[in-house]
């Protein structure tokens, strides 16, 4: 962050404290983990016992997940500050703790490094079981290249499976080889200082913290969270500033209000901001120009106050500037000193968005179905996410859009089916790039998988089939083995359903960027083929029964069908065109079609993510507020078998 940004603790790095003012009055903390290893629910109980919310006031568990994505998926996705007011008997003044609660999956990436570029110091939350997993590492990283300190908070001591001690250890190795790792990229780092990380034993669905471990299993011996606070107080550093520096406060967040228009959230390093004060406005281009602040909000608990001023440390909203976007900067007009843009990794995923261009597009009024308008909610995607990118390829009604993973576009494009658009969205593709001799070289996951150890021959197999290279093995003697393999993004697109299927929905796979290196050659995708509709029309029970032996159904009988669109999984692998809509003969026999039905299997349905993973290189997924389908990129079958007949012919050339 620069000169302007906050000096690191002095427990970390070495002569990294300058003679600069302090703001005991506040601390600023991020909370980073794993994904499920219980941020959000801590944080539900540092707000409740710090009487963050009001006496009489109505608060669901895991507050701070308030997207309708977040709550359904149990996973947080958007970056979020809260403000607890401590006066506890750590402290003779009141001291606020601005709280930042950090997506703990991978693929939101782009909302932690923003997260930590607010903060002045780090909770590292670890599950007392499962132990540091690959995003701990990935949001221990970013945390140490910020210079932060941290403090190790083993959660859910209470598990039935505890292994606190272990976790611990194994906590602080991960540490130190971050360290090692880091040192020519941060030479200030004390690597010795690593081992005296605080460590703090809470269950956070009990609100107990303690500094003194507990026995596996067990509650820590204190009710409540105030070990916490007080090791946040302790080692976490007051916002210092220069006090004769100018206004300096950096763009890190954006949102809208229905009464004051776009809202910007920011950090103040420098000087102080006033409501209706002119400041100058510094865009990623280095142009600048002055801009008035129309209102000032503060945050108390999960709700936002208009305030007069912020000061040095500060989190805070402003509004009055309609087009600030993130990573931009707000400073003195008489005196424009720019702070340093966010910089976030690479995207390593594509996949083509573009309009609807099925036979069903816009059959329900009221549907966006044109280019523009997709283009629009692109463009505005990309305001408020860092990590997106967008890229033209040359087609008017479709663009190529670019992220971290599968799950930060798949996102993406639920959140823009549940805004009524209706879309064509493609496989999900690896982005490549040039290696340094000229050859394509591809990402690669490090994948961690903890699974029941019947199922190591059959997750050995699958990983060997998607290129995957076991680096280690690790059986804690409780029945389940930790593998943990470096394998080709490529080789985890589709991987989640066929993984779950093998472990009988027992296993647990993460992963986490491992960089690029040279293609890993082709890799085979499911292995069952298609079932594809030959004409448009309705769905029969007459005709699934006589199909249903060879195929698993997407669809229900009496449904409206395409030609072109996948209407089940194959029992083999290759594709088969087939009349799903055949009626039965009349004849003078009766028979009951409530018959047909009971004996139909129920059919499968798949999820927006599941379609995505299952689509093959010529198919898409057609999203529409009510439905998700798959379907050949090519409808007509005469065309599609003269277009794979060509494909044959060049690959036999080649």
């Amino acid at each position: 962050m620069g000169d302007a940004g906050t000096p690191a603790s002095p427990i970390f790095f070495k002569d990294s404290l300058m003679a600069r003012a302090l703001r005991p009055d506040l601390r600023n903390v991020a909370i980073v983990a794993h994904v499920d290893h219980g941020k959000t629910t801590l944080v539900d109980a540092m707000l409740r016992q710090t009487g963050s919310f009001g006496e009489h006031a109505h608060v669901e568990e895991r507050a701070m997940d308030s997207n309708d994505l977040e709550r359904e998926k149990g996973i947080t996705i958007l970056a979020k500050n809260t403000a607890i007011t401590y006066n506890g008997a750590h402290t003779d003044v009141p001291v606020t703790i601005n709280v930042i609660d950090t997506p703990g999956h991978a693929d939101f990436g782009g909302e932690v490094e923003r997260g930590l570029s607010m903060v002045d110091g780090v909770v590292l939350l670890v599950d007392a079981s499962e132990g540091p997993l690959p995003q701990t590492r990935f949001v221990l990283r970013k945390a140490l290249e910020a210079k932060l300190p941290v403090i190790l908070l083993v959660n859910k001591t209470d598990r039935p499976d505890a292994r606190i001690a272990e976790v611990e250890e194994e906590a602080h190795d991960l540490l130190l080889g971050l360290a090692s790792d880091l040192h020519e990229d941060v030479p200030d780092l004390d690597v010795d200082a690593l081992l005296d990380v605080p460590v703090v034993y809470a269950s956070g669905r009990a609100g107990a913290a303690s500094r003194n471990r507990p026995a596996n299993g067990e509650l820590p011996d204190n009710p409540d969270l105030e070990p916490l606070f007080a090791a946040i107080l302790e080692h976490v550093p007051a916002p210092s500033y220069d006090d004769d520096a100018p206004l300096q406060a950096w763009v890190t967040n954006l949102d809208s209000s229905p009464f004051l228009g776009r809202l910007a959230l920011l950090r103040v390093f420098n000087g102080t901001l006033k409501k209706g004060q002119t400041v100058a406005w510094v865009r990623h281009d280095g142009t600048h120009s002055n801009a008035r602040i129309t209102e000032l909000l503060k945050t108390r608990a999960l709700e936002r106050y208009p305030a007069e001023e912020a000061g040095p440390g500060d989190i805070v909203a402003i509004a009055g500037i309609e087009d600030i976007t993130i990573g931009e900067t707000i400073a003195d007009p008489e005196d424009v000193r720019p702070l340093p843009a966010i910089t976030v990794d690479d995207p390593a995923i594509s996949m083509t968005i573009g309009t609807n261009t099925s036979p069903l597009v816009g059959k329900v009024k009221g549907h966006k179905v044109t280019a523009r308008m997709v283009k629009d909610r692109l463009d505005r995607e990309l305001v408020g996410n860092v990590s997106l990118k967008v890229v033209d390829i040359g087609r008017p009604d479709a663009w190529e859009v670019q992220g971290r993973g599968e799950l930060a576009l798949a996102i993406l494009v639920e959140n823009m089916r549940r805004e009524g658009f209706e879309l064509t969205v493609g496989k999900p593709q690896v982005v490549t790039r040039k290696g340094p001799n000229g050859q394509v070289q591809e990402p690669f996951e490090h994948l961690t998988i903890d699974a029941p150890e019947e199922y190591l021959g059959a997750i050995t197999q699958l990983m060997a089939a998607r290129k995957g290279r076991m680096e280690t093995m690790t059986n804690h003697g409780t029945g389940w083995v930790r593998m943990e393999f470096i394998v080709p993004s490529r080789g985890l697109i589709g991987f989640r359903t066929e993984f779950l299927s093998i472990t009988r929905g027992t296993g647990i796979a993460n992963a986490i960027s491992h960089g690029y290196d040279d293609w890993a050659g082709h890799i085979q995708a499911r292995q069952n083929g298609s079932i594809v509709a030959d004409r448009a029309g309705v769905a029969t029970p007459f005709a699934m029964m006589a199909l249903q032996e060879r195929m698993t159904f997407f669809v229900q009988p009496t449904e409206e069908v395409y030609e072109g669109m996948v209407v089940g999984e194959n029992t083999r692998a290759d594709d088969m065109d087939v009349n799903i809509t055949k009626e039965k003969k009349l004849t003078n026999m009766r028979s009951s079609t409530a018959d047909e039905l009971e004996r139909l299997t129920p059919p499968r349905q798949l999820s927006l993510e599941e379609s995505l993973e299952f689509a093959r290189d010529d198919e898409c997924v057609e999203v529409t507020p009510e439905k998700v389908r798959i379907r050949k990129v090519i409808l007509d079958q005469t065309e599609r078998a003269r277009a794979a007949s060509r494909l044959k012919r060049q690959d036999a050339n080649a």
